[in-house]
């Protein structure tokens, strides 16, 4: 199953990284291959808040359309994507935001999956790896855009 974990230190807070991977919603306007994302449902769960959200994909004449349960731990700053329905026979992802000074975090991301059909995954494999590489450059970017940028 491919996998892909990654550690970037960024010049923004934990917990500005943290509302701006939160915003489920703004995905379209920046994540790769992201072309719509609806949140089905939003609960609280103790301190956590859990969203249910359908996100389609698209490159080139492909689309997929998968749903996920996403919780965000606020208290602990960390986010779980849990797959549910859609093209994988399986994906698991989590964000993890590390504190290291006032401007700055360590953001963790990590990423393992495995489409339900071998074709597919031969077909879209190499795309969705080369995606998820670009996702937390794409999350570091927008944070720039939206909270400004600080020098190093």
């Amino acid at each position: 199953m491919p996998e892909l974990s990654t550690t970037r230190r960024v010049r923004h807070a934990a917990a500005e990284m943290f509302d701006l991977v939160a915003d489920v919603e703004r995905y379209p306007e920046f994540v790769p291959l992201c072309r719509s994302l609806t949140v089905r449902e939003r609960k609280k769960e103790g301190e956590k808040d859990v969203i249910v959200a359908d996100m389609t994909v698209a490159y080139k004449l492909i689309r997929q359309t998968f749903t996920s349960r996403v919780t965000l731990d606020r208290p602990n700053l960390e986010i779980l994507v849990q797959y549910l329905e859609g093209p994988f026979r399986q994906l698991n992802n989590t964000w993890k935001f590390r504190t290291v000074e006032p401007h700055a975090c360590d953001v963790e991301f990590f990423i393992a999956y495995e489409f339900q059909s071998r074709a597919l995954g031969m077909l879209m494999g190499a795309m969705f790896d080369t995606a998820f590489r670009r996702f937390a450059g794409a999350f570091e970017r927008r944070a720039d855009a939206v909270y400004g940028t600080r020098a190093a």
